[in-house]
């Protein structure tokens, strides 16, 4: 599939409209109107501009199968987790786990 069919696929999936993506992705709507318009698939700045406005990451965008979209509690979540050293990953995988168990 192409990213441009993947983009209206998913706009259509949250019933929004272009100029809706655009105002959620920080795009100027000339910039997604020409997509569209022109049948353009999106340059890797303007697609990762759209992800952010849909919420998803690249990997969620070209992913098969079922999208699983994060909250913005999860979001935070591994944003923090991800700048988090070894060795502190470790000890919070210990405490998840530790809380599991506790209940």
């Amino acid at each position: 599939m192409r990213a441009l069919e993947r983009v209206q696929q998913l706009i259509d999936e949250r019933h929004w409209t272009p100029y809706k993506l655009s105002k959620e992705s920080g795009l100027p709507q000339s910039t997604v109107a020409n997509l569209f318009n022109r049948n353009y698939d999106p340059s890797i700045t303007t697609l990762e501009a759209i992800c952010g406005g849909l919420g998803i990451t690249m990997s969620q965008f070209f992913a098969e199968g079922e999208l699983v979209e994060l909250t913005p509690e999860q979001k935070q979540f591994f944003n923090d987790w991800a700048v988090l050293s070894p060795e502190d990953k470790l000890l919070v995988e210990q405490l998840v786990k530790k809380l599991k168990t506790a209940k």
